[in-house]
């Protein structure tokens, strides 16, 4: 009897996961299956979308498409840059923040409002802002004297880059601010008051308290920009739509051109497995360096 109970009770417990288990094959395990299935075939507009199995040729035309590596080493350049000056900047904006002391919660507040914003809508305000004819930026310039005449800033390869790259900066920094002034919150302060008693000055501070206790807080949010901005499409597709001559163009528009405007689906599933693959790589990467940085035992 207390076994058909028992049998009953886990049956009930595993009907309250049921419908989570379902969501979770429906919006991830399946596309994942399907994504690997059409990778290994030929389903584009020479074989009238009917499936020809492929193999690995899918995979082996990676090796020789010159456009997978331009966007490769756009997508390197953008996420190292964005990545390295939202550290800077948040790291930065958290250590003055943390002096302001009451005023510090305001600003905290105000420097959070590009985060909450669509990234479609910042992709046009920064296009706004540098369109060559009505932009705030060929604006100013114009009014310093710095230039002569208007600048088409999208229409060039390294300032369309910048723009990319200062659009996304202005849109994930209050990420890494946010963490960062968790991590320095979470400091005791008793440490620094020590630090003083022994003549400690800021610098001291900041380099044998501060910065090895926010280690595994930074650890944390470059991991997560890391992976998303590999992942960027809205920013970019909207902003310069991979131009000009593909030189803004990462690896997650050129899926979607593969997929969407070629109706390539075998070769842009290969893609997505090779960006999705990429990603995991780095987050265990970083992740396995911060396991041996905090348990040596590991």
């Amino acid at each position: 009897m207390r076994k058909a109970r028992g049998i009953v009770r886990n049956l009930q417990q595993a009907g309250w996961y049921l419908p989570a288990g379902i969501l979770l094959f429906l919006v991830f395990v399946y596309p994942v299956l399907r994504t690997l299935v059409l990778s290994f075939l030929h389903v584009n507009l020479e074989s009238g979308f009917q499936p020809v199995f492929a193999g690995l040729s899918n995979f082996g035309r990676l090796v020789s498409d010159t456009r997978f590596y331009r966007s490769m080493q756009a997508t390197l350049v953008f996420v190292s840059v964005s990545v390295l000056l939202e550290f800077v900047l948040g790291l930065a904006l958290a250590l003055a923040l943390e002096q302001l002391k009451r005023s510090g919660r305001f600003f905290r507040t105000l420097l959070l409002i590009p985060w909450t914003l669509p990234t479609a809508i910042i992709a046009i305000l920064w296009m706004w802002f540098f369109n060559d004819q009505y932009g705030a930026v060929n604006d100013l310039l114009l009014r310093l004297n710095v230039i002569e005449a208007p600048v088409a800033w999208l229409a060039q390869p390294r300032s369309a880059m910048a723009a990319i790259i200062l659009a996304d900066v202005w849109k994930a920094f209050p990420f890494v601010l946010i963490v960062l002034v968790a991590g320095i919150q979470a400091i005791p302060r008793e440490m620094y008051e020590a630090l003083e008693i022994d003549g400690g000055t800021y610098w001291h501070k900041f380099r044998y308290v501060t910065l090895p206790h926010l280690l595994p807080f930074i650890f944390v949010a470059v991991i997560f920009r890391i992976i998303q901005a590999f992942a960027v499409f809205d920013l970019v597709f909207v902003l310069t739509g991979g131009g000009p001559g593909g030189k803004t163009e990462t690896i997650s528009v050129y899926s979607y051109y593969t997929f969407l405007r070629y109706m390539d689906f075998g070769y842009g599933s290969a893609l997505v497995l090779v960006l999705a693959g990429l990603l995991a790589l780095i987050g265990w990467t970083l992740y396995t360096l911060l396991l041996r940085h905090y348990e040596p035992g590991r």
